[in-house]
């Protein structure tokens, strides 16, 4: 049983303000699917941008592909060009750096950017890697028998669930 609480919507708003502070005027966003998808889906939105962010699929750079198999809901969608692009890649969690180093390989199969930044929601630590978010709205420290991730509601709202693993 977990006693920590997170306000997921109050952490969407200071995210939204860190990333409309680190965007430069030719920043795509792309989200990590399903939880930084959905961030960036909203972020898209809230400010103001044009067309739709980036979908970005771990599924095939895992290193556990072999355990968990092909996620059939999500594949890769990226709508501008790669190459030379500034992107910033949108999390809902950071823990062990490995979805992130598997987004990056997935990334570099569509070309080369520029520059590729990290934003996530919660850096909860962890790291196996050495994976470092440019911004995230909260750090916190959770046991490595507990899960975090994002969840929305019907009408879109931001929660977490937190899950004993």
């Amino acid at each position: 049983m977990s006693y920590l609480t997170l306000d997921a919507e109050a952490l969407y708003a200071e995210l939204l303000r860190g990333v409309r502070a680190a965007r430069g005027p030719d920043t795509q966003l792309a989200g990590i699917a399903s939880g930084g998808a959905w961030l960036a889906e909203r972020l898209q939105k809230d400010l103001g941008l044009p067309g739709s962010a980036g979908v970005l699929s771990s599924s095939m750079h895992r290193d556990d592909f072999a355990s968990r198999g092909l996620a059939a809901s999500t594949q890769t969608t990226l709508p501008f060009d790669v190459n030379g692009a500034d992107i910033l890649v949108l999390d809902d969690v950071l823990y062990t750096g490995r979805t992130i180093r598997a987004v990056l390989n997935e990334l570099f199969d569509y070309g080369r950017p520029a520059r590729v930044r990290l934003a996530v929601l919660v850096d909860r630590g962890g790291r196996e890697l050495p994976v470092a978010a440019e911004f995230a709205a909260a750090r916190v420290a959770l046991p490595a028998t507990q899960s975090l991730s994002l969840a929305r509601t019907e009408g879109g709202a931001f929660h977490f669930d937190i899950k004993e693993v």
